[in-house]
């Protein structure tokens, strides 16, 4: 019988406020859990955070969960390894190949970044150093355990879980938690109704505490065609005689570019201009569709139609030949933020020219590369120099992998009774407030926008 007498400690150590660095702690009088371990991403203060000391106990924590494979919900483990964590990593089987992928991508960035600003002398530090190393992967990855979904994993007296099917991103999931007689729900991410590549996300209906994020909680997706509008800026750039440059992040939203442009071109419903997907990242989890076919609702002709008429570039050599290529072209680069990888040197290079489109295809969070340019900014820093923009700045809505306002309460709306308590995270602080209003007036369920560091009892 499970233990339902003492409390139960519930801490946000990341991801409350804003959109990036999740880390939520459990614990009880004997044991610890932690759901997320992600890295902090975009304004200056918050990617400080991530040189910080977590107030964590590490030989006190049993467990990590993790609901996906997104930077900001992984990016951090490998610093948790670093610092002396030990345990247990918990996933779904996908999330286990889609995380390895982006560390180690996310810790060669590191590494290539910090070699560059020692060499060229544009970091204030001497010498910059990369918060951690693919060595630092290695030991990482030892510890993950890869879980099919709705299988019950006990981890001790206290803690039992499993993960239920969040339609995100490949492998994403909720994580169900059992502690001393509560429910506990941690949304991770949550997909659309409809998604393009992915099954939606499962209903669950009870929970004591859920844990829901809120970063699209103050808005509404446009209601058109993703085909419609990618044509449209394919077409427009091609009469221009312009490049199309799309940063991309790595996993769901490369491979829903690459349907759907597969599926224009074969429809000669945009011209047949060369595509480039210059993300090894990118490359990699594209043949995860394959390997996981219960984890998405595309055939396997639809995996393999993504591959077509694309041309792979996994070397650095690669991209300067491509570069060099004259004529219009569509290039899909690493990451979707501009805030680092391959598509740095496509804007170095076309970003200064009003023929070539760059279109901005996801979430921009603050203080990024990306959300300067969604913002009109008229120059941007890449790699210690500024370079001004004349390029055209699209964005595009329909390709978003989160659930807006309509989507959650939709989800919420399956509920067969209101959870003690709603904690909204993952959001910035207009759309948590905004979300938080919605579910009030239209569920009557009790809602408390998630504090960093504040300690709730329930």
């Amino acid at each position: 019988m499970e233990n339902t007498l003492s409390t139960v400690q519930l801490q946000f150590l990341g991801g409350a406020g804003t959109v990036t660095g999740s880390k939520i702690l459990l614990k009880t009088d004997n044991h610890q859990v932690l759901i997320d371990c992600g890295l902090f991403q975009g304004l200056k203060q918050l990617r400080l955070l991530n040189w910080e000391e977590l107030p964590l106990e590490l030989q006190k924590l049993d467990a990590v969960i993790l609901t996906h494979g997104h930077l900001d919900h992984c990016g951090y483990l490998p610093v948790l390894v670093k610092n002396g964590y030990a345990g247990p990593i918990h996933v779904t089987t996908p999330t286990r190949d889609v995380t390895e992928i982006i560390l180690r991508d996310s810790a060669k960035i590191q590494e290539e970044d910090a070699a560059e600003a020692n060499l060229k002398g544009y970091s204030k530090h001497h010498p910059a150093m990369p918060l951690y190393t693919e060595e630092d992967v290695d030991n990482t990855m030892p510890l993950f355990i890869a879980h099919n979904d709705n299988e019950w994993v006990i981890l001790n007296e206290d803690f039992k879980f499993c993960f239920r099917k969040s339609g995100h991103i490949l492998g994403s999931a909720f994580v169900e938690l059992h502690c001393r007689g509560r429910k506990f729900l941690f949304s991770g991410d949550i997909g659309r109704r409809t998604p393009l590549l992915l099954e939606p996300p499962v209903f669950v209906q009870e929970a004591d505490y859920l844990i829901l994020e809120s970063t699209y909680g103050d808005r509404l997706h446009e209601q058109i065609s993703p085909y419609e509008e990618l044509q449209e800026v394919v077409t427009h750039t091609f009469n221009k005689g312009g490049v199309l440059v799309i940063p991309s992040f790595a996993v769901e939203r490369a491979q829903e570019l690459l349907l759907i442009l597969n599926t224009l071109r074969e429809e000669n419903s945009i011209p047949a201009i060369p595509i480039y997907l210059d993300t090894p990242m990118g490359i990699d989890v594209t043949s995860l569709y394959l390997k996981y076919p219960n984890w998405h609702s595309l055939s396997p002709a639809e995996c393999r139609t993504m591959m077509h008429n694309v041309h792979l570039v996994r070397e650095f050599e690669q991209t300067l030949r491509v570069l060099d290529k004259y004529g219009p072209k569509i290039v899909i680069a690493g990451s979707g933020m501009v805030t680092g990888g391959r598509v740095l040197y496509y804007l170095a290079r076309l970003i200064g020219d009003s023929k070539n489109t760059v279109l901005l295809v996801g979430y921009q969070a603050p203080g990024t590369r990306g959300n300067l340019l969604r913002s009109g900014a008229s120059e941007l820093k890449m790699q210690g120099n500024y370079y001004a923009v004349h390029a055209e700045i699209r964005t595009i809505s329909s390709l978003s992998a989160h659930g807006d306002q309509a989507d959650l309460l939709w989800w919420l709306g399956h509920f067969k009774k209101a959870p003690k308590q709603v904690f909204l995270n993952h959001g910035e602080a207009q759309a948590s407030e905004a979300l938080r209003l919605k579910i009030s007036d239209t569920l009557s369920w009790p809602v408390t926008i998630a504090e960093t560091e504040k300690v709730y009892e329930v």
